[in-house]
């Protein structure tokens, strides 16, 4: 496999267990997200990496059931479990996205692989800094990245969230960044908490049943039209996930 997106994916989420597969419009969010990295013109295929947990079964029976090829590794060490996806399938370019992500616009995962692409650089993002709204994160990465990655990083932050050894490392990898026309970081549009799943299902109730694949700008125009779905969860930080991830750091 060429460009491939490895989703990790576990149901043992602690803010909001079994968030995986709960559903929006009758589809789990990894459908969506599965959905939308198929859209992709510029990702040929994509991998699941779960864990090697009994709970996760359920994971690798439903990628199973799409086709999809499936890794199972470490719960907490998920550069491991990415690294091990990555090396048993083969693949060279790698796009990392996340189920929290039902959202995810093809359009802008293309632009960042093209950007990865053109330059030659060991790591494109859309993430540094973020300028597009919480949810339509995407980053590319080659393997070779990712396995230096994989020897270097000591790091509790590190290992569980994959990437932070190359992104705080721009001496040993070359570092590109997609920013968008306007900065819309103060938006989200993840699921992480049941507030963020709140609002997906009001944004999916009025989008969904007409456009499967609604974009960033259809939601936008939403939200413009209706700015008071933007109450319902822009009272949580960006990227808590990884701060808790650092403080874990600091204490050790």
């Amino acid at each position: 496999m060429t460009v491939t997106a490895i989703i990790q994916a576990r149901l043992g989420s602690t803010r909001l267990p079994g968030k995986t597969l709960i559903e929006l419009e009758g589809v789990p969010l990894l459908g969506h997200l599965i959905s939308r990295v198929r859209a992709c013109r510029n990702v040929d295929g994509i991998v699941i990496a779960t864990t090697v947990k009994q709970r996760d079964d359920r994971l690798e029976e439903y990628a199973k059931g799409l086709g999809i090829g499936c890794f199972r590794g470490d719960e907490d060490d998920v550069l491991d479990r990415f690294y091990g996806a990555a090396k048993e399938f083969g693949i060279a370019t790698i796009v990392r996205v996340t189920p929290d992500c039902p959202m995810l616009d093809p359009d802008i995962v293309d632009m960042v692989v093209e950007e990865f692409l053109k330059s030659g650089a060991d790591y494109a993002t859309n993430t540094l800094p973020p300028t597009y709204p919480d949810g339509m994160d995407v980053e590319v990465l080659s393997f070779s990245a990712l396995e230096t990655a994989w020897k270097e990083s000591s790091l509790r932050s590190e290992r569980e969230h994959v990437t932070p050894y190359i992104r705080n490392h721009p001496e040993h990898f070359t570092l590109v960044n997609v920013a968008g026309k306007e900065d819309l970081s103060r938006l989200r549009l993840t699921v992480d908490e049941q507030l963020d799943l709140d609002m997906a299902k009001e944004i999916f109730r009025r989008l969904y049943p007409g456009n499967r694949l609604f974009g960033l700008a259809e939601v936008l125009a939403l939200l413009e039209c209706e700015p008071g779905l933007l109450e319902i969860n822009q009272m949580i930080g960006r990227n808590e996930g990884y701060a808790k991830s650092l403080k874990e750091d600091a204490a050790l």
